[in-house]
């Protein structure tokens, strides 16, 4: 049985998605990235999700995101579904398009984890060698100057969504401030020292290793067909969780450890037949699916 994911409201992610064998299916051409933008802005308006970051690489996503209402898994579904057909259809390709294991969805248990992660997120190109800062990556890119500004317009793309369709011909994405850092006027320039300092610690970590750096004319010029020519490393943790705190990480996995087996002993009883089984604080997949009692937030 997989372990069961607690979805609580209020929570703040980093949710990373991957490519089916890495393969460069999110290129970032002008159609590709005006695709997911888009979609990306439709998803978070019809579930409320609070956008903070995002960079979408040739063959994976990263976003920082705050679920207010507790629907992480049904933005997601919708989210990659549509990304994954829309894209598809521009590829002209019928296969699977996400590898079928690579979802991850890490819990930020505290602010100072939203900034690392937002950082981490934002120097990704410059990590994986491709420019010198996040900003000159050719594709999907959230400027920390707009978050609490106006929405950025996304237009519906006309190569896979029906002109007189049911989506809307444009969505708005904004950038929200995230949780702990409404009341600091200095976030986003704390959030850009941070970019700034992952970037030049993954380009001197890159001309140690002797690598050279790719461009973005050189990813543009890529077949989305082909992928990295590196192995991808097995068998590394899955965290769940991300704070720098030890005590604070440590009594977060108690947390979740507590929830699964909760979780396992009200399954089991509903299982036999008791419907009336409380199954604990945070349950998704049975309360959407089955409408079973859940205990109320503590």
């Amino acid at each position: 049985m997989t372990v069961p994911r607690q979805v609580l409201r209020g929570t703040t992610y980093l949710v990373t998605r991957r490519c089916s064998e890495r393969r460069y299916f999110l290129h970032p051409s002008e159609k590709c990235t005006a695709t997911f933008r888009y979609v990306l802005a439709v998803a978070a308006a019809r579930y409320e999700i609070d956008v903070h970051a995002f960079c979408v690489m040739s063959n994976h996503f990263h976003l920082v995101v705050t679920d207010p209402h507790a629907r992480l898994p049904d933005f997601h579904r919708y989210l990659d579904g549509l990304v994954a057909r829309a894209t598809n259809a521009l590829l002209g390709r019928w296969e699977s398009f996400w590898d079928p294991d690579s979802y991850s969805a890490v819990r930020l248990e505290d602010a100072e984890a939203v900034l690392d992660k937002m950082a981490y997120v934002l120097a990704n190109p410059v990590a994986a060698g491709l420019v010198r800062r996040g900003s000159e990556w050719p594709g999907l890119w959230s400027d920390p100057g707009l978050i609490g500004g106006e929405p950025v317009l996304a237009e519906r793309p006309a190569a896979f969504f029906r002109k007189d369709g049911p989506m809307p011909p444009v969505a708005r994405l904004a950038l929200v401030t995230p949780p702990g850092f409404e009341a600091d006027e200095a976030f986003v320039e704390r959030l850009r020292e941070r970019l700034q300092d992952g970037e030049d610690q993954a380009s001197a970590r890159l001309a140690a290793e002797g690598r050279t750096l790719f461009s973005a004319p050189a990813v543009l010029a890529q077949d989305p067909a082909a992928g990295p020519a590196s192995h991808e490393p097995r068998r590394r943790l899955d965290p769940r969780v991300a704070t720098r705190n030890v005590e604070r990480r440590v009594a977060a996995l108690l947390r979740l450890r507590d929830f699964a087996r909760s979780y396992r002993e009200a399954l089991d009883a509903w299982t036999e037949g008791a419907r009336d089984v409380l199954f604990p604080h945070g349950t998704w997949l049975m309360r959407v699916l089955h409408a079973v009692p859940c205990a109320a937030g503590g």
